[in-house]
């Protein structure tokens, strides 16, 4: 009844960790304090140009991956359909990845850089310039640029190579087999580490906003004890979004709330000073752009300054931190996106509605602090970050109404974030596995609440970000090596498609028309379902059990297997990945001439093949037995030809996909 599905080394170690964390934050919150401040101290100190110099690989590495030739293949085979539609898939993103922040921060940020900027002299036009560049460089391409190494990873090894969908699944090029050892336990281990802590911030951001509106709304006092029951009561909701799944509850609160924040911020621009506004994000765009390369690179190595380890660092941190955590759950809604639509859509589009939303409530605010505010918005922040947008709606129209749906949307990103996450962190402590028992979902729920409690207690946000940032370190090298599987395994199925396609010389010729009386017969007589039966039944399976009773017998290990109607013939070599031909039932809708003959739409139904590499099928209905040999034998060749040439990709030397999950 209370069976776990788990991969033990993984989920023990990671528990045992964090466990041991919370039980030094619990019973000894002032040593904990002491020591997470000063270990943070030290990583800023010594490595923080890592965490700079690590964004601006990534960076530079998703665009090439984007602009090149790469672009084109699909997280997934290649004939392959998106599993949600659009709008849904970037409602998803967006509250995935960034929610509470951008509830937290739209207002506080620009506000504190107005008042203690880097490069200029307070409360000047300059510090507004200024204010408005660095928010929009901490919340732009370079924060997804970290999210998209780790989500594109995972879903182009997990659905192209049926692989497990885990961090350990990106080092394949380097680990190896490895990656089913203590190796690739340790990767899984510092993803959930990393996950809990990075997540913790954000939840404990959250929960502080939600605690500053009842406190503006009903007087409800700021203190622990009220945050704690808090955490408790939207944990509470999570578990239940995380029980229902992720296409149900998941789902329906990201599209929920991506519609609040959408009128919310429409409300904010009608209300407040409209034609300055866009003409403030125009500026706003090319501010960022001229400073773009300066600052991804600038960590003030001539003129030392704390402000960026307080922020430009802290930021990269919590996001690195978050990457495990919202690239896992973007690579579960992307199967079927190609890498470049992926990459354009995750760096892109999220930041783009990042960049009017800050713009509209931050340059609001810095309009109204100036004028009908007289400095209490600015003064406020300084006081209490959390109560900044409460104290900035005072200024407009309705200031309870949009005080109280403000404090439900950070509440919904709160669930929202909280349920990914956890569902997120039980596949990577399962192995991989995406269907698990409802009691060990409730776990790591539960788990996260506490994580979050017990480093509220022990000391705070500070506290907190700490916690992060030291997280994050491991992480991020870990995500280096992610980039360069990725490359390598692109390398190889690109190599694999030329040569598929004929591009490169002496390629082998597949897919052997039928003969001219099949030919004419499938004119005549538009196949049905059971006609694609019988011919995968009479003809495709004699052919596949001749070929693999003939590698065997050549002392090459193969065998045909049956599923859901699919039938494929597998066979495995030593230090290459392993070869197989499927079949499967498909059908297409024929075209319509008339308006007569939409009323009766047929379908053509089909025998396609797929493989092992994700590269599309093809219809072989109608092909004699001898012409299924003559494909199989043809794929055969283009197969040993790049997958098993000693020029060949390490990941072409991935392990054999046995059965047709590989499709």
């Amino acid at each position: 009844m209370f069976r776990f599905i788990i991969n033990p080394p993984v989920f023990f170690g990671s528990v045992s960790i964090i466990l041991l964390l919370l039980g030094v934050g619990a019973f000894f919150p002032h040593q904990a304090e002491a020591l997470l401040s000063d270990v943070e101290a030290r990583v800023l100190a010594e490595v923080g140009w890592f965490y700079l110099l690590a964004v601006g690989i990534f960076l530079f590495s998703v665009t090439i991956l984007c602009i090149s030739r790469y672009g084109n293949l699909k997280l997934g085979p290649d004939d392959c359909e998106p599993d949600f539609r659009f709008g849904s898939w970037v409602a998803m993103l967006f509250a995935a990845g960034k929610g509470i922040g951008l509830m937290y921060y739209a207002v506080a940020e620009p506000m504190m850089h107005y008042a203690a900027p880097p490069d200029a002299d307070p409360m000047t036009i300059a510090a507004q310039k200024d204010a408005m560049s660095i928010t929009f460089f901490h919340w732009g391409i370079h924060a997804w640029s970290i999210y998209s190494v780790v989500g594109l990873s995972l879903a182009y090894f997990g659905y192209r190579y049926n692989l497990p969908l885990t961090i350990r699944s990106g080092l394949y090029p380097l680990l190896k087999e490895r990656i089913r050892g203590r190796i690739g336990d340790a990767v899984d281990i510092f993803a959930i580490c990393c996950t809990v802590f990075g997540l913790a911030t954000s939840l404990g951001l959250g929960v502080q906003q939600v605690n500053g509106g009842l406190n503006y709304l009903f007087g409800l006092p700021m203190t622990i004890p009220i945050q704690v029951m808090l955490i408790v009561i939207i944990s509470t909701i999570a578990t239940l979004s995380v029980l229902s799944g992720l296409s149900k509850g998941i789902k329906l609160l990201s599209e929920i709330n991506i519609i609040l924040a959408l009128g919310l911020m429409l409300f904010v621009l009608i209300a407040g000073p409209t034609i300055q506004l866009m003409r403030d994000l125009v500026q706003n765009m090319g501010l960022y752009l001229t400073s773009f390369v300066p600052r991804t690179f600038n960590i003030y190595a001539y003129e030392p300054k704390p402000w960026i380890n307080a922020w430009t660092l802290f930021y990269w941190a919590w996001w690195i931190s978050w990457a495990p955590f919202v690239g896992m759950f973007i690579a579960r809604i992307s199967r079927g996106r190609t890498v470049r639509e992926f990459i354009l859509a995750v760096l892109l589009l999220p930041t783009a509605f990042t960049f009017i939303w800050m713009t509209v409530f931050g340059n609001t605010a810095l309009i109204l602090d100036q004028g009908a505010a007289a400095g209490a918005i600015s003064k406020a922040v300084s006081g209490n970050v959390s109560i900044a947008l409460f104290k900035f709606f005072e200024y407009l129209p309705w200031a309870t109404a949009t005080s109280a749906l403000a404090v439900f949307m950070v509440g919904i990103f709160f669930i929202s974030s909280q349920s990914s996450g956890s569902l997120v962190m039980d596949i990577i402590g399962s192995g991989g596995k995406t269907q698990t028992t409802t009691l060990q979902r409730l776990f790591w729920c539960v788990l996260e609440a506490l994580v979050t409690i017990i480093l509220l207690i022990a000391g705070g946000l500070a506290a907190l970000k700490a916690a992060t940032i030291i997280a994050a370190l491991p992480f991020a090298l870990v995500m280096l090596v992610l980039i360069f599987g990725l490359f390598k395994g692109m390398k190889a199925d690109v190599a694999q498609y030329e040569v598929g396609n004929g591009r490169s010389r002496g390629a082998p010729s597949f897919a052997p028309e039928p003969s001219w009386q099949a030919r004419l017969a499938l004119a005549l007589h538009t196949p049905k379902q059971a006609d694609v039966a019988d011919f995968i039944g009479k003809t495709v399976l004699p052919a596949l059990e001749a070929v693999a009773a003939e590698l065997t017998r050549s002392g090459r290990t193969a065998f045909v297997s049956k599923e859901d109607g699919a039938i494929c013939l597998n066979s495995a070599t030593p230090d290459c990945r392993g070869f197989l031909y499927g079949v499967r039932p498909g059908s297409h809708k024929l075209p319509i001439f008339s308006p007569i003959e939409a009323a009766n739409i047929s379908e053509r139904h089909e025998a396609r093949t797929f493989f092992s590499d994700g590269s599309r099928g093809y219809d072989i209905m109608g092909m004699s037995q001898e012409q299924v040999i003559a494909d199989i034998l043809a794929q055969f060749e283009r197969y040993l030809a790049v997958s098993c040439s000693p020029d060949a990709s390490l990941l072409a030397k991935a392990p054999a996909h046995g059965g047709i999950a590989t499709a």
